[in-house]
């Protein structure tokens, strides 16, 4: 079944672009409404952004949503990958900035939001979308797959000349809660020489080592070190469970990648969509973990049709 909040929550906390606090407030939602971004900032035309792949407008530095009138919120990605992990269907998020508060660079502070909000079950069945055949894109060396599952899997790989990082890979099930205890808490990373470039081009004004990874040539500059061992590759799927959240339900299918990003997860979802043999939507009436656990999902499958806003 569908779930939502039980109460509203604030929080305020420095923009990662803007470099401005940012007061964000979720909010219970009806059955059926999605995951919708309002911009109480903007009264002069239409505020509101369905979060939705077809809504992104840029993806050079984080995934970026608007709407026909050029409003935009960036940096969604972390706080669509808790709502994700936290199973959280309907739910308006409420901003008096362009972009998502960056919190800790990860998604733990949102899935602790979540968890003191509350949530509620709804009586509408979850609509989830089932990946039918599989989908694969390459650019530029990258690829990015979505293949029939009988839940949803996330795996990738990267490797960086770093020798912090280099060669990783991982593959989870989101099964059980397991996002907030495997992925949620890794932070987002970047390297010393980009963060000064961004920031000479009046980007990343908010960035620090409060709410990143930043790496040097050799090292992690952050005197805590690391959370996980290999908390970059789960930072990379933490990335791809809000980017393919976009989608605009549940994926039921297995994502997997080499060098992931926002880029390219967008694109996987456009090729998903245009393909109307690829994916179905079957309506859910039992718990995502029960189905994840791998016992029988009480469905009706419905005809294939597009997401739109």
């Amino acid at each position: 079944m569908q779930q939502t909040l039980k109460n509203s929550i604030t929080a305020t906390d420095i923009g990662l672009h803007s470099g401005q606090d940012i007061t964000m407030t979720l909010r219970p939602a009806e059955a059926g409404r999605g995951i919708v971004f309002v911009r109480v900032d903007v009264t002069d035309k239409n505020n509101v952004v369905p979060a939705l792949w077809n809504n992104v407008v840029d993806t050079q530095l984080c995934t970026v949503i608007g709407n026909d009138a050029g409003v935009t919120i960036g940096t969604v990605e972390h706080l669509m990958a808790a709502l994700r992990g936290c199973n959280i269907d309907n739910v308006l998020v409420e901003l008096d900035g362009s972009e998502v508060p960056a919190m800790d660079g990860s998604s733990a502070p949102f899935v602790q939001l979540i968890e003191q909000a509350g949530i509620a079950q709804q009586s509408a069945p979850r609509r989830v979308i089932k990946v039918l055949k599989e989908i694969r894109i390459e650019e530029d060396g990258k690829w990015a797959s979505l293949k029939p599952a009988s839940n949803s899997v996330f795996a990738g790989e990267i490797n960086f000349d770093h020798p912090q990082i280099g060669a990783q890979s991982m593959e989870i099930q989101l099964v059980n809660g397991n996002f907030k205890h495997d992925l949620a808490n890794c932070r987002t990373f970047g390297f010393l020489h980009e963060v000064e470039y961004m920031r000479s081009n009046g980007l990343a004004l908010g960035g620090s080592l409060d709410n990143a990874i930043v790496l040097d040539q050799d090292k992690v500059m952050n005197l805590d070190g690391l959370r996980r061992e290999d908390e970059f590759i789960r930072h990379k799927l933490l990335d791809a469970v809000g980017d393919i959240y976009l989608a605009g339900g549940h994926i039921i299918g297995a994502y997997d990648s080499a060098k992931p990003g926002h880029a390219l997860n967008n694109n996987l979802l456009k090729a998903l969509f245009a393909d109307p043999d690829a994916w179905t939507y079957e309506d859910v009436y039992i718990d995502m973990d029960a189905i994840h656990s791998g016992e029988y999902m009480k469905a009706h499958a419905k005809p294939a049709e597009h997401i739109s806003a």
